[in-house]
């Protein structure tokens, strides 16, 4: 038998046997995406660390939808950033201490932490040459590569004390944005024949700065805040987002660190998580190059009507960066990126291009509404703004959603010292029923 007809026959096969009928799910009460009917998430565990709120249960037992919150630790964002940009300090290395610890450092603690982060940022020279023997065009697969390396290098790689954790998890904050910053620069040294630069980070700059410098050498103090900001609001997402209910399921098997944050980054890596904002960008350059006038809201219109019909674009009938699973009037993390968004855009000279999508963010919620039916309303989400920002400090696609992890492995050490430390742990291990007939087996000979 031909390698290619056995091929085609597995595909075929493979076809069938997926075949599921779609009257059994609600038979067995599964609830698919671990999603109930009314779209509220399928409750799997506690947690004291993140909180995302979207919505109200109301007395007749549905939701009422409300103005998007997220909490870290208790604390709801906006008033961990507001005094952030008031006082245009950095902050992340404090919400990250926020988020390990449970609580706000104080002035000391705070500077002896950046001190730690910073101290932990430079590449020793057997992981450095790694990175550059694992040259590729996906970033994304680098870094969990890399994660899986630092194993080798760790002299206590397996063990899940307090102790061993919370040095693991500066470690690992310390290290994303050098790794990454490195590999893209190999990355286009080898694809792209540009000059090889290896910065190595300096002291007593914020995280968000040493990254820019190790990049691309050159930074605005303006670039270097937003992308701060979008450390901030992308470190933390509760523990039922994908990547985090990942890393807390392989948690809960005791496997190590390094394990356990690979399978994480493979999680993000998905289009239909931390790749979004990849897709979201792509279809901004799509839509300023289709449609002519950028403030005429019945242009705008017409052309994303015809994109939920599946008659342009990518004929997916989606208008990605809009809708979440969670917020409904708003996503907070989209409400405090606007506020450097347009500072940044102003800086750049590029207020059409920001007028644009402000515009564009608000016919195509009412064309999304419009065209669902339905009563449940629609917000943009954090993507939405986030690649337009990227592409304004100057970042190259190829690191969109490296730096989505470079932000979220605070979240995700978070709750992996939280799964590994909390009283009567257990493997997660949910059910799947078979809905498959007993078969009878038949001999070879008899096939």
């Amino acid at each position: 038998m031909k390698k290619d007809y056995l091929i085609y026959k597995l595909t075929d096969a493979v076809k069938e046997q997926c075949k599921i009928d779609n009257s059994l799910f609600p038979k067995y009460g599964v609830k698919r995406g671990l999603r109930n009917e009314d779209g509220s998430g399928v409750l799997v565990g506690l947690t004291n660390i993140g909180n995302v709120v979207g919505y109200e249960k109301n007395d007749e037992g549905g939701l009422t939808p409300i103005e998007g919150q997220l909490f870290y630790r208790g604390y709801e964002l906006d008033s961990l950033v507001t005094p952030l940009l008031l006082e245009k300090r950095f902050g992340f290395e404090e919400i990250a201490f926020l988020l390990l610890s449970g609580t706000l450092p104080d002035k000391e603690e705070l500077q002896a932490f950046k001190m730690l982060i910073n101290e932990n940022m430079p590449l020793d020279h057997k992981t450095l040459v790694h990175i550059v023997d694992l040259e590729g065009s996906n970033i994304m697969n680098i870094l969990a590569r890399s994660v899986l390396e630092m194993y080798t290098f760790d002299p206590n790689p397996d063990d899940v004390s307090r102790e061993n954790l919370v040095r693991q998890a500066i470690e690992l904050i310390a290290r994303f944005p050098t790794i990454i910053a490195y590999a893209y620069n190999i990355y286009r040294h080898s694809r792209q024949g540009r000059s090889l630069h290896i910065r190595h980070p300096k002291e007593k700059l914020s995280l968000a700065e040493n990254f820019l410098y190790m990049l691309k050498l050159d930074y605005t103090p303006l670039e270097a805040r937003t992308l701060d900001l979008l450390l901030i609001i992308q470190a933390e997402h509760g523990g039922g987002n994908n990547s985090t209910f990942t890393v807390r399921v392989t948690s809960s098997t005791r496997t190590d660190t390094y394990s356990s944050i690979a399978a994480g980054i493979g999680s993000l890596k998905g289009p239909l998580h931390g790749g979004a904002n990849i897709k979201v960008i792509d279809m901004l350059h799509h839509l300023q190059e289709a449609i002519h006038d950028w403030t005429d809201s019945d242009e705008i219109d017409t052309y994303l009507n015809r994109m939920l019909r599946k008659e342009t674009y990518d004929r997916s009938g989606l208008i990605y960066g809009i809708g979440h699973a969670v917020y409904t009037l708003s996503d907070p993390r989209a409400v405090e990126l606007k506020k450097l968004a347009g500072d940044l855009a102003k800086e750049k000279g590029k207020e059409k291009e920001y007028n644009f999508i402000r515009l564009l963010e608000q016919e195509a919620i009412k064309c999304v509404t419009l065209h669902k039916h339905s009563k449940k309303p629609v917000c943009s989400n954090v993507d939405f703004y986030s690649g337009f920002v990227y592409e304004l400090i100057g970042l190259p696609v190829e690191i969109y959603t490296p730096m989505f992890a470079m932000a979220r492995i605070v979240g995700w050490m978070a709750h992996r010292i939280e799964e590994l430390n909390f009283e009567g742990k257990r493997i997660i291990r949910p059910a799947y029923k078979n809905v498959l007939s007993p078969c009878q087996y038949i001999p070879l000979e008899d096939r």
